[in-house]
């Protein structure tokens, strides 16, 4: 039997966590079904996920349909928690994108919605909540192909929308209108089809079929269905589209490769990695090479012996093969991200803006104070983008997406480690970009046992490069300097983080058999700041792409105050007696907005926004606390101890 493993992506609330339940029960895995308010559904079994009713973690579940095992990957909804999305996209074949039929197309959806489509991921639409009042279909199919994609293909439509006793039916795929239905929107990609409908043929419905299942699988087209997850409508043929219209998992590689997208912990605390094959196997004992990816950018890799192997869906053979998830046993250091066996060609690419509300955590008791910190650390695993560091007067900084998260990581801490922690109100994450190039360089004897040249220019990311012979310092020599680079651009001249910068090494040198790599650490960060002050950086501040729709006679009074604010109004749409606006603007105005939107539109305005990119500071940019072992402050430190090593040395 075939495998494929599939994402459930959606808004919050859009009933996705319901969809899963339903397709477990129809599909004969659970005999009863759970529901979301009362905390009893199979894959939100957190304790916290069970309390508030939204999942938090993704979770994995399998079942059957058709000739296929499908392993179904359970994702949260609210943006808060978009990381674990980000996660699971790298280890999905195809997805299954949940919009409400009464809310239809939310922003959140649209965020998914284009990174599906970016990625080529082969994607079904299943719109769920037929059976709630207010439910549209019609309407809502122009609205999907308007908001979200051109390749919208209606597999069937609705009897009685927006009462209990709704009903998918299914179209006839040999009924002439359905099929030059469908061959109208295929044939964008298809001159075959396109022929036809030119020259008024009615096309051939296994031509149409061929073509839907090929552009499926391309990501080009994304076939619709109707449902509810509630009374089980629709979900027969979403199980039959899963095992028929999606394209099966790529072909095995001969090697292992593996990737850790999740990681749990037992009741006893122990870590479990989730991970995903491509190839090989991987059995109980065996001692596998695991890469990662550093915080500095360097791939490191260590050995590990498996000591479990827990098959999603399958009997207990203690095998992983390829196109599998699997539980794996033994790797108490296992991090999001790592790789067994045969490391992947480049990174897994970030498909959603990183976290930015930067939030100091201190323990209420200062006795927790070291507790509180381990298990930050401990809960970076799971969630590398908090990204812990120490923070000045104590404390542990933490990046966040938003308050949900920041009260679920609080409520985590209290109940899983037993530590109270509050939480400062937080600050956005700006960030730093070199203006222009600026070098700087520091040779033996100036005070310091070492020699290190620094190059900064505009770049892509964070790179870093040698413009030295690689044999002009030992190996360890030359790793000192790489590392202590990525770390120093942690904070740029304002306090920022540095990013879109290339870094290159112009000049090396050291004195045998005096100089360590430890003065190599201590000179570099010197010498990138002496750098970046002479190429200049510019602060940016982080922005939000907004959505919002508002009564006609109040658009020229809220896109004034958008503009008022800082926004930018990219798009304006009528819609019956509303407008639908679109944009973007600083995400500090954010809340602001959305308390004087009611005031605007006399109540009636709709508001949403999620995290969007990044634009140019106006005027004077704001500057972030500096840790204490910020560069800028160790400068002259650094320098004395420097130079009483020399005198020590030397006898001068």
């Amino acid at each position: 039997m075939e495998t494929i493993n599939i994402g459930i992506l959606a808004h919050v609330d859009a009933g996705k966590t319901s969809l899963t339940e339903r397709l477990l029960f129809d599909t004969g895995v659970i005999d009863r079904l759970g529901s979301v308010d009362a905390g009893t559904t199979r894959t939100d079994t957190g304790e916290i996920e069970r309390r508030r009713g939204i999942t938090i973690r993704s979770a994995v579940v399998a079942f059957t349909a058709g000739d296929r095992q499908v392993n179904l990957v359970d994702t949260p909804g609210h943006s808060d928690f978009v990381a674990e999305v980000e996660r699971a996209l790298g280890v999905l074949d195809g997805a299954v994108l949940v919009l409400s039929a009464v809310e239809g197309v939310q922003p959140h959806t649209r965020v998914l919605m284009r990174t599906l489509r970016s990625l080529r991921l082969p994607t079904l639409l299943f719109v769920n909540k037929v059976d709630r009042a207010g439910a549209r279909t019609d309407a809502l199919v122009a609205e999907v192909r308007r908001l979200l994609t051109p390749g919208v293909v209606p597999m069937g439509t609705v009897r009685g929308p927006g009462t209990p006793a709704a009903r998918v039916e299914a179209y006839d795929e040999r009924d002439s209108t359905a099929v030059v239905d469908r061959a109208t929107v295929l044939a964008d990609h298809d001159d075959e089809l396109l022929a036809d409908l030119v020259e008024e043929r009615t096309p051939d419905p296994d031509r149409v079929r061929v073509a839907l299942r090929a552009q499926t699988a391309a990501g080009l087209a994304h076939p619709l269905l109707f449902g509810s997850a509630i009374t089980g409508a629709g979900v027969p043929e979403l199980v039959a589209a899963l095992g028929d219209l999606l394209p099966p998992a790529p072909p095995a590689e001969p090697d292992l490769r593996a990737r850790v997208f999740a990681v749990e912990r037992t009741e006893r605390g122990e870590k479990v990695a989730l991970v995903r094959s491509y190839g090989g196997e991987l059995t109980r004992r065996q001692r596998v090479t695991v890469h990662r990816r550093e915080p500095d950018g360097r791939l490191a890799r260590h050995r590990a012996r498996v000591t479990g192997v827990a098959v999603v869906g399958a009997p207990d053979t203690g095998v992983l093969t390829a196109g599998r998830i699997a539980r794996l046993h033994g790797l108490p250091g296992a991090r999001i991200g790592d790789q067994l066996g045969t490391p992947e060609n480049g990174d897994a690419a970030a498909h959603f803006p990183p976290p930015t509300l930067a939030t100091v955590v201190r323990a209420r008791r200062p006795e927790q104070a070291e507790a509180l910190h381990a298990a930050l650390v401990d809960l970076a695993d799971a969630d590398p983008l908090i990204r812990t560091r120490p923070a000045p007067g104590g404390g542990t900084g933490v990046l966040l997406y938003g308050d949900v998260q920041r009260e679920v990581l609080a409520a985590t801490l209290a109940e899983a480690y037993g530590v109270e922690a509050e939480f400062s109100p937080g600050d956005l994450l700006h960030v730093e970009r070199p203006v222009g190039v600026g070098e700087a360089a520091e040779i033996i004897g100036n005070g310091f046992l070492a020699t290190v040249g620094l190059r900064v220019e505009p770049g892509e990311g964070v790179t870093y490069r040698l413009a030295v012979e690689l044999g002009s310092l030992p190996l360890s020599f030359h790793a000192a300097i790489e590392e202590t680079v990525f770390a120093a651009l942690d904070q740029g001249g304002h306090g920022w983080p540095v990013t879109d910068v290339a870094v290159a090494l112009t000049h090396s040198g050291y004195w045998s058999p005096v100089s360590t790599a430890g003065d190599f650490r201590d000179l570099t960060p010197y010498v990138l700041m002496q750098a970046l002050a002479r190429a200049g950086t510019r602060v940016h501040e982080p922005c939000h792409r907004f959505d919002c729709e508002v009564p006609g006679d109040t658009l020229g009074p809220v896109t004034a105050y958008l503009a008022r604010v800082g926004g930018r109004v990219d798009g304006t749409e009528p819609g019956g007696d509303s407008w639908h606006v679109t944009g973007e603007l600083p995400a500090r105005c954010e809340a602001q907005v959305r308390r004087r939107l009611p005031d605007l539109t006399r109540g009636e305005g709709l508001w949403s926004s999620v995290p969007h990119g990044d634009r140019l500071v106006v005027g004077e940019p704001p500057c972030r606390p500096r840790t204490d072992g910020n560069p800028f402050d160790r400068v002259e430190y650094t320098r004395f101890l420097a130079q009483r090593q020399l005198a020590a040395t030397t006898g001068r």
